[in-house]
C-alpha cells in the first residue's frame, strides 16, 4: 500500500493509503506521495518522491513533477531544489531560541 494524492486543478484534494490497483479504478487525477519525503529529500535515505509528501491544500506543479506548499508571502521564493519557500532575508540563528515572525512589511523577521 502506498499514498496517493488526488489532484483537482493543480490542488491537491485528499491523501489517501491504497493499492494501485485500487487507485487504477478511481476517477480523477490520482499521483503517488511518498511520506518520508520532505525538502526534496527522502528520510530515510531513499529516492524522494515529487519533493515533498503530499497534503490537503498544497500545490501541484507538474512541470516540476513536485508537491509544495502555498506561497506564505509575496517577497518569498521556491527553491527548485528543496520545494521549500525561503524568505529574502534568512531566520536569524539565535542561541536562546528567540521566537520569530515574518514582517511583510519590512522583509525581516521580527522578535514575538
Amino acid at each position: 500500500m502506498a499514498h496517493y494524492a488526488k489532484i483537482i486543478d493543480g490542488i491537491v484534494d485528499q491523501v489517501i493509503v491504497a493499492d494501485a490497483d485500487v487507485v487504477a479504478t478511481l476517477d480523477g487525477t490520482w499521483l503517488q506521495t511518498s511520506y518520508n519525503t520532505h525538502g526534496g529529500k527522502h528520510l530515510l535515505g531513499g529516492t524522494p518522491l515529487r519533493g515533498n509528501f503530499a497534503s490537503k491544500g498544497m500545490i501541484y506543479d507538474a512541470a516540476l513533477d513536485a508537491f509544495y506548499a502555498p506561497q506564505p508571502f509575496s517577497s518569498w521564493t521556491l527553491n527548485s531544489t528543496s520545494f521549500l519557500w525561503q524568505p529574502p532575508t534568512a531566520l536569524p540563528s539565535d542561541s536562546n531560541q528567540t521566537a520569530y515572525e515574518w514582517n511583510e512589511e519590512t522583509l525581516v523577521w521580527d522578535v514575538v
